[in-house]
This record gives structure tokens, sequence and C-alpha cells, in this order.
């Protein structure tokens, strides 16, 4: 497999640009169906966010979504803020890493596509259903 960041971790901005890529190449209507998403990538997510989801290792959330998703949203509610779709640089690669058998833009365009998701109002048994039938 062709790697372009052998030998050094891929930056904060390299993965944000791999998202950007990767939303870029998803099928049209599934990016018109997502709308205003924002996207934003850190290093690990705030530890009072661990805490509320009961993550004890930030190893483990390499992405999680943040908004009201597109199925309960209402014209009668005020109007929510952005979506936002996180993206945590060190968990994707270590898992990255440790797997060895998936490129980091496979990896990357998963866990975005897994948290557009969760946009969308799906389950992580959905979502996990859904990956399973296109296997």
């Amino acid at each position: 497999m062709n790697d372009p960041y052998r030998g050094r971790a891929p930056s904060l901005d390299d993965l944000a640009a791999i998202a950007e890529a990767a939303f870029a190449a998803l099928p049209k209507g599934f990016r018109d169906m997502a709308g205003e998403v924002v996207f934003r990538v850190d290093d690990f997510a705030a530890e009072d966010v661990l805490d509320e989801l009961g993550i004890p290792d930030a190893f483990e959330l390499t992405g999680l979504y943040h908004g009201v998703d597109l199925g309960h949203r209402s014209v009668f509610d005020p109007s929510p803020g952005p979506s936002r779709v996180f993206l945590y640089r060190r968990p994707i690669l270590d898992e990255w890493a440790e797997r060895g058998d998936v490129s980091l833009e496979d990896l990357v365009t998963h866990v975005l596509v897994h948290e557009i998701g969760h946009h969308f109002g799906l389950s992580d048994d959905d979502i996990h259903a859904i990956e399973a039938a296109a296997d």
C-alpha cells in the first residue's frame, strides 16, 4: 500500500485535509443530505465529553457527532446550531497503526461516514448493520 505518511505522524491539518477530501468523494446525494455539517479535528476528545459518554480511555473514541440529528429536528423548535462531526487524530492514528490493513484515508472515511450516519439519526447498531450488509 502506498503510504504518503510513512515515517511521520500526520498532523491535525493533514487529517482535516483527508476528511475534506473524503467528504468531497462521497456521492453527491449523500453530501446534499448531510447539509451544513462542520468538521473539526482534535487530538483527543475533551475530558468532559469522555466523562459524559462514560469512556475511560481517550484512545477509545475516534469520532463524535454533536448536534440535533435530522430525524429530531422540527420547524417548531428553535434553530439548532450547526451539526458538528469531530474526528480525533490520536485515536485514529493509533487504530491505523495497530490495524496495518487499512489506509489512513479509508479509516478517516469510515469514521466520517459513521458520524454522519448519526447526523442522519442512525444508531451505532443501525450503522453496523449497514456496514455488515455492504461487506
